[in-house]
């Protein structure tokens, strides 16, 4: 996705744009941008938001008609312009549309921290977030007019521009206007030849020019590669050029378009076109330099010249990091493989190069963004291999590689499952843990859980079959799905009594019984949460783990705080908080003041409490924590009202609802107890 910031609202928040660079020469389409125009200029006021759905063949040019209306449409709709590719988020043919929801929200500002979980939650932010707003919203690669009404913005004064391969039925009740995009006519076909090679061959021999666009069929995907072919022969002749596709293609009834990406193909240098050959293995469509040096096994140098190479052939697109890949290339490059490494060798060997690379890298970030914890498979060795490891310098750029490569890892684990990887299938999951506590993809991170779940299985490595269980349960019942985490949390138990009496193993067996705490917890079950924390609390004390101790403390008191048992506990929250001061656990100490400092209000002990929460309130504000800071001014308001200042609290409440809103939350109303 590529996103930019313009303007200012009058908030000062930035207006989104994410939309890629304009194309150099954008040609014809005066029919479809003239319907388009018209649609815009007669929406009807509370009509809805406009849908504009441009369907037609892959390849045909939709994506790029998309944007450039939304380029030339920005004045009208100052708001902003939003992207989401449904492809990207699609799973066996299904779209989850809470994280469709989430990205769109992400566009808009909403940090993931104010991202609410359900999907319900998220769709009711997007309608809030949305309006009266005057916005632009790209929706790429839709199957189903049902997908696209999820992703709707409630202003009336909106635009939703869809692309999509076949006609969208059920958008039934909506402002919906079709517009079929067809291949490009020969004239314009061969004027946009013209803008991509700056050839005299083309004005010498104008009939060779037409018999190679209309070979393309009109396909913009296709007109590319094609120009960068005929730039690439520039001695020979176009006739002669266009006559070896044509033979190629006599008696056989292919599209040209089939011969002239073979042709590039073919003029390649061998490690190009190996990478070209390799590039489907990846789970999407872009790729980096030292991604393909993974995929190949060789130096970076070494891949970049190859990804150049096929820049250069019209047969990747660069972007402003790294390249991209044409769907439809993807499929060309995928049956070449299939036609020249028929028994799949090659490319079960860059799949394993690549999963053993990204999976030491994501194992390093882990380590650099989460620090040391609880965590079962090794690092690979780098022995053996001439690409090297990322630079993490701190843990912003970690959690950021993470969350770019986000798509490959979730791919890895399912490649490695699909090869017999058991091992590292699960130990990719561990490093995903780390990412999904910032980043609430659901239906990634289930999938690849419950990929690790049954990798472990197989493996019949039993530390990893508890883990595993354990990682999938929380994002289960952060979905609501109660059942299925408490039988996954069930199998982890009954495996947990098959470990041995070391000090990790009993430590895994004390945070099963922690996640079971938690989940009963979320259920209301408050009597059987704390029995759950405190058993785990013994085992670590046994253990000599004093953070352990310290967060079934905290889980303890926090139970009994939202169980209605504000007394009680103040004596948990009192001795985690000095726990937590004794460890110089920051954030730890924050949390505990803040927690202990309700309890003491909601005590009748409000004198007390008021230091702590002043002293939680600097802790967040240094860790830039903005959901705490809104929660804790939430706090402040409360105990300004038990102390009848009332200006003071509404101060409170405005500056956490000013914050709320910034970061794309719900503002907060009214009183928090």
């Amino acid at each position: 996705m590529h996103q930019h910031f313009h303007g200012a609202e009058a908030s000062g928040r930035p207006v989104p744009c994410q939309l890629p660079p304009a194309l150099a020469r954008f040609e014809n389409r005066h029919d479809e941008r003239e319907r388009i125009t018209r649609a815009v200029e007669g929406h009807p006021v509370h009509g809805g938001p406009l849908v504009v759905a441009l369907t037609g063949i892959g390849g045909i040019g939709k994506t790029a008609l998309g944007f450039h209306m939304a380029r030339g449409l920005t004045d009208r709709y100052p708001d902003g312009v939003l992207y989401v590719d449904l492809d990207d988020l699609r799973r066996d043919g299904v779209v989850e549309v809470s994280d469709a929801v989430g990205e769109l929200l992400t566009g808009m500002g909403v940090t993931p921290d104010w991202l609410e979980k359900s999907q319900g939650g998220r769709k009711k932010q997007l309608w809030s977030r949305t309006k009266g707003k005057r916005l632009i919203v790209v929706v790429d690669n839709a199957r189903l007019g049902t997908e696209v009404n999820e992703l709707l913005p409630s202003s009336d004064l909106s635009l939703v521009i869809v692309t999509s391969q076949a006609a969208l039925y059920d958008l039934d009740g909506r402002a919906a206007v079709e517009v079929p995009v067809g291949p490009l006519g020969v004239d314009d076909a061969v004027r946009l030849l013209g803008h991509l090679v700056d050839d005299p061959r083309l004005a010498a021999e104008p009939e060779a020019v037409v018999d190679l666009a209309r070979g393309c069929g009109g396909l913009p995907a296709a007109l590319q590669v094609a120009g960068q072919w005929v730039r690439k022969y520039r001695r020979r002749s176009l006739s002669r050029l266009v006559a070896e596709l044509t033979a190629e293609l006599h008696g056989k009834g292919i599209p040209m378009v089939e011969a002239v990406w073979d042709a590039a193909y073919a003029a390649l240098p061998p490690e190009a076109a190996r990478l070209y050959r390799l590039l489907p293995q990846l789970p999407g469509p872009g790729v980096t330099k030292s991604v393909a040096a993974a995929l190949l096994g060789r130096a970076p140098l070494l891949a970049e010249d190859a990804l150049e190479e096929l820049e250069s052939a019209g047969l990747l697109e660069g972007l402003t990091e790294g390249w991209r890949m044409h769907s439809l290339l993807r499929g060309h490059a995928d049956r070449r493989a299939r036609q020249e490494d028929p028994d799949g060798a090659e490319r079960a060997g860059a799949r394993r190069s690549l999963i053993t690379w990204i999976r030491r890298q994501a194992a390093r970030a882990d380590l650099v963004a989460a620090g040391s914890r609880m965590t079962f498979a090794e690092v690979p060795d780098s022995a053996g291999t001439d690409v090297p490891d990322v630079d993490f310098p701190g843990k912003p750029e970690a959690l950021r590689w993470l969350d770019a490569q986000r798509h490959i890892l979730y791919g890895c684990v399912r490649s490695a499952f699909e090869d017999g990887l058991y091992e590292d299938a699960w130990a990719l999951c561990e490093p995903l843990w780390t990412h999904f506590l910032d980043h609430q993809h659901y239906a990634d991170i289930m999938d690849a859980f419950r990929t690790g779940v049954a990798a472990a299985d197989r493996a019949e490595y039993l530390p990893a079959m508890v883990r595993m269980r354990c990682q999938l349960a929380r994002p289960l019942w952060e979905q609501r799905l109660y059942e299925e985490a408490a039988e996954h949390l069930r199998h982890a138990l009954n495996a947990s009594d098959a470990l041995g009496e070391s000090d990790p193993e009993r430590k895994l067996r004390a945070s099963t019984v922690e996640f079971r705490g938690l989940l009963k917890a979320e259920t209301g079950d408050w009597t059987g949460a704390a029995a759950d924390f405190e058993a785990s609390k013994a085992v670590h004390a046994e253990i000599g783990n004093e953070y352990g101790v310290l967060l079934q403390t905290y889980l303890l008191g926090k139970t009994a705080l939202r169980s209605g048992q504000h007394q009680e506990a103040v004596v948990p929250l009192r001795e985690a908080f000095e726990m937590a001061r004794l460890q110089k656990r920051e954030r730890m100490t924050a949390r505990t003041a803040f927690e202990l400092g309700r309890a003491l209000r909601l005590s009748g002990r409000p004198e007390e409490a008021r230091p702590l929460v002043g002293a939680a309130l600097d802790g967040a504000r240094r860790r830039g924590s903005r959901t705490d800071e809104v929660r804790v001014l939430e706090e402040l308001a409360d105990l300004a009202d038990a102390f009848g200042e009332t200006r003071t609290a509404e101060a409170h409440r405005t500056a956490a609802r000013r914050i709320a809103t910034e970061c794309g939350g719900v503002a907060p109303e009214g009183q928090s107890s």
